[in-house]
C-alpha cells in the first residue's frame, strides 16, 4: 500500500506541513538530497542503568532500553536509549537545536499530531540546527523550513524497513532525561517479558 499522508497546513515560506504519515512499501535508499544510511545497526536492549554506545550523533538506531519513549512534542532533551527504541518501532526523532528561533521551534512541533510516529525534542551539540532520524537513516536540515524535512517524513515515518514496523509509540515512557530515574527497571514501567533469552530477547 502507497504512502498516505494529509495536507494540514501551509507554513510560513510555503513550506508544507503534514500531519498524517503512512506506512509505504519503500525499498531502501532514498532520492532526498543529504540523506545518510547505515546497515545492521545492533538491536539489542541494554540495561537502564547503562549508557549506550552510538556510531552517528543524534542516533539512528542502535542500542536501547526495553521501554520506548511515547511519541510526542518534548521542551527538554530526552534519554536516547528510550527515544531509539521508538525509532526500532518506526518513529522519527526530531532533534533541533535548543536556541533555535521559537517560530522555528513551534513549525516542528506543528509536525505532530496524537498518534504520529514523530518525536520533537532539543538536543545539544546536534551537527545542525535540526536534524530529522529514523531507524538507520537521518538528514540534516538548515532549519524547520527546510523543503527536505517533508519529503524525509513522508519515506521514513512508519517505514516498513525497520525492525519492528507497527510496534507501539505510545503507552511507555513520557518523561525527559531530568526525569529520568536510573533505579527503575523496564518492569516499573510496564515492559513485560515472555521470557529471559538476554539483550536480544525483550519485548519489542
Amino acid at each position: 500500500m502507497g504512502a498516505f499522508f494529509a495536507l494540514a497546513l501551509v507554513l510560513a515560506g510555503g513550506v508544507v506541513a503534514y500531519t498524517m504519515f503512512g506506512a509505504g512499501d519503500r525499498a531502501r535508499g532514498s532520492a532526498v538530497e543529504g540523506v545518510q544510511e547505515w546497515e545492521g545497526l545492533s538491536k539489542a536492549h541494554v540495561p537502564m542503568d547503562t549508557r549506550a554506545d552510538y556510531e552517528m550523533y543524534p542516533p539512528a538506531g542502535g542500542e536501547h532500553y526495553d521501554a520506548w519513549q511515547n511519541c510526542g512534542v518534548y521542551d527538554e532533551p530526552l534519554r536516547t536509549e528510550f527515544a531509539v527504541h521508538s525509532q526500532e518501532h518506526g518513529a522519527v526523532w526530531i532533534t533541533h537545536d535548543p536556541h533555535l528561533d521559537r517560530d522555528q521551534v513551534q513549525q516542528l512541533h506543528d509536525l505532530y499530531t496524537p498518534g504520529e510516529y514523530i518525536i520533537v525534542s532539543p538536543m545539544e551539540g546536534l551537527p545542525a540546527p535540526v536534524v530529522a532520524s529514523g531507524w538507520e537513516t537521518q538528514i540534516r536540515l538548515d532549519d524547520a523550513d527546510d523543503p527536505r524535512l517533508g519529503p524525509f517524513l513522508r519515506q521514513y515515518v512508519q517505514s516498513r524497513d525497520v525492525p519492528e514496523p507497527g510496534a507501539p509509540c505510545s503507552g511507555m515512557f513520557d518523561g525527559t532525561e531530568e526525569d529520568f530515574d536510573a533505579e527503575q527497571t523496564p518492569a516499573d514501567l510496564g515492559v513485560e517479558r515472555e521470557e529471559d533469552e538476554g539483550a536480544q530477547g525483550a519485548m519489542p
